[in-house]
C-alpha cells in the first residue's frame, strides 16, 4: 500500500513516563478524541489504553500506560508498574513524556526502561505553556539528550494542542511501512462498558480532589442497550466505611454530582441517552488483594 508521500506506515507507539506528566492529555490531543480520562491527580491512568489515529499516510496505534511508581507497596501499584513495563516491548516507537524542565528519579527510571527497547525514542517535553522561563527549555533539553539516545526532542503543550502536529509528523517518519491493523473509524480496542467505568472514576477523582481515597475502584455490573436508552449500573468500591461516606457526601449530594457528570460524559461518548445508577460498597484492602484486582479489571 502506497501513498503520494511514499509507503503507507503502521506502528505501535508507547507513551511512557512518571505519573502526572500529561500522557493521557497528549494521547487525546494526538487522536483527536477524548479517550483516556484526565485529571490533575496522580494515578489517573490505571490500564493499558489503545488509541488509534488513521491518516492518509499512516495508522498509529498509541499505547497509553500508567505512570511508573517508584514506591510500589500495594499489589495495585505493582500491577500498574507491570503494565507500564510490558507495553514498551510491544512498541515500534517510544514517546518518553516529561513535564517542563523537571527531571527526577522517576523520570530517570522511565528513561532506563525506554533505553532497553531496541526502537527509536522521542523525548516529549510537555506543559511548556506553564513555564515562566522559556529560555531554560533548550539548555535543559540539550543536557538531557547529551548522555541519552533520543532520535529527537519535541516541546508541546498538549492541553492546548501546541506542537502536536509536528510531533505526529515525526512519529509517522519513524514508523515502519505496513498495512493498517484497525478499521478507519476505530479509535480504541476498549469496550463501551470499560469506557463507562473510566468516566465514573474520572469524576470521582475530579470532584473529590484531595479527599479522594486512592483505594477506589469502579466496576460496571450492568450495561444494557435498549432502543432508546442505555442502562448502566456501576459500583464504586472503597476500602473503609469512612471512605464510603466521603464518596456519598451529605445526603448523597457528592454521589449525585458524580453520577450526573459521569452520565453526561457517557451520553457524549456513546451518542445516546444513558440511565446511570451508582452504588458504593466496601471491600477491605482490595488494592492489596489479587482476587479483587482481577475482579475489578486490573489483571490485564
Amino acid at each position: 500500500m502506497t501513498t503520494d508521500a511514499g509507503p503507507f506506515r503502521f506502528g505501535r507507539v508507547a507513551l511512557i513516563g512518571r505519573p502526572n506528566v500529561g500522557k493521557s492529555t497528549l494521547l487525546n490531543a494526538m487522536i483527536g478524541t477524548r479517550l483516556s480520562i484526565v485529571t490533575s491527580r496522580p494515578q489517573t491512568t490505571r490500564h493499558r489504553i489503545l488509541g488509534v489515529l488513521s491518516r492518509p499516510d499512516a495508522q498509529i496505534a498509541f499505547l497509553d500506560t500508567p505512570g511508573l511508581h517508584g514506591n510500589a507497596k500495594r499489589a495495585l501499584n505493582r500491577q500498574l508498574n507491570r503494565v507500564a513495563r510490558q507495553v514498551p516491548e510491544e512498541a515500534d516507537l517510544l514517546l518518553h513524556v516529561i513535564a517542563g524542565t523537571r527531571w527526577n528519579e522517576d523520570d530517570e527510571d522511565a528513561w532506563k526502561l525506554a533505553s532497553l527497547a531496541p526502537v527509536p525514542r522521542l523525548l516529549v517535553v510537555n506543559k511548556v505553556d506553564l513555564l515562566g522561563e522559556k529560555a531554560d527549555l533548550l539548555p535543559f533539553a540539550q543536557e538531557i539528550v547529551r548522555e541519552r539516545d533520543y532520535a529527537a526532542v519535541h516541546f508541546v503543550a498538549a492541553k492546548r494542542g501546541d506542537g502536536v502536529d509536528a510531533l505526529l509528523d515525526d512519529v509517522v517518519r519513524n514508523l515502519p511501512a505496513g498495512e493498517p491493523a484497525y478499521g478507519e473509524d476505530q479509535f480504541t480496542d476498549r469496550s463501551e462498558r470499560f469506557l463507562a467505568g473510566e468516566l465514573v472514576r474520572e469524576q470521582l477523582m475530579r470532584q473529590l480532589g484531595a479527599e479522594l481515597p486512592y483505594a477506589c475502584a469502579v466496576e460496571i455490573e450492568r450495561f444494557e442497550d435498549e432502543p432508546a436508552i442505555t442502562r448502566i449500573g456501576a459500583v464504586v468500591w472503597v476500602e473503609r466505611d469512612s471512605q464510603k461516606g466521603i464518596v456519598i457526601g451529605a445526603g448523597g449530594s457528592r454521589l449525585k454530582a458524580i453520577g450526573s457528570a459521569a452520565r453526561k460524559a457517557m451520553e457524549s461518548l456513546l451518542d445516546r441517552r444513558v440511565f446511570l445508577e451508582i452504588h458504593v460498597r466496601v471491600r477491605s484492602a482490595w488494592s492489596d488483594d489479587a482476587a479483587a484486582l482481577k475482579q475489578f479489571g486490573y489483571a490485564d
